[in-house]
């Protein structure tokens, strides 16, 4: 029973892992634009984001709905992607706890 639990959280946190991959890749994605406001990602580079952006958009959109942007003057400060990326962090650390 405990050499199965902890196949399926070693693969569980391999699967969290790569998946915080995919959430920085996404980071390093919305942060292109805004030092080079002409680069767009073409061929695989466009099909590399389409998948990062369709994986990562379902938490990081529920996290946006549940809380909004702060407004601060003109500048609006999105928890969205933090929030989804501290829920991974803490689902990596209860199953590190269980297993």
């Amino acid at each position: 029973m405990g050499a199965i639990l902890s196949i399926v959280g070693g693969i569980a946190e391999l699967v969290l892992t790569l998946y915080v991959l995919v959430l920085i890749a996404r980071l390093v994605l919305e942060y292109i634009p805004l030092f080079n406001r002409s680069w767009r990602p073409k061929g695989a580079g466009l099909v590399a984001a389409e998948i990062v952006f369709t994986v990562t958009d379902p938490p990081i959109r529920f996290f946006r709905r549940l809380v909004p942007p702060l407004r601060i003057g003109s500048i609006a400060l999105d928890f969205g992607f933090m929030l989804t990326m501290l829920s991974v962090f803490i689902v990596m650390a209860l199953i590190r706890a269980l297993t």
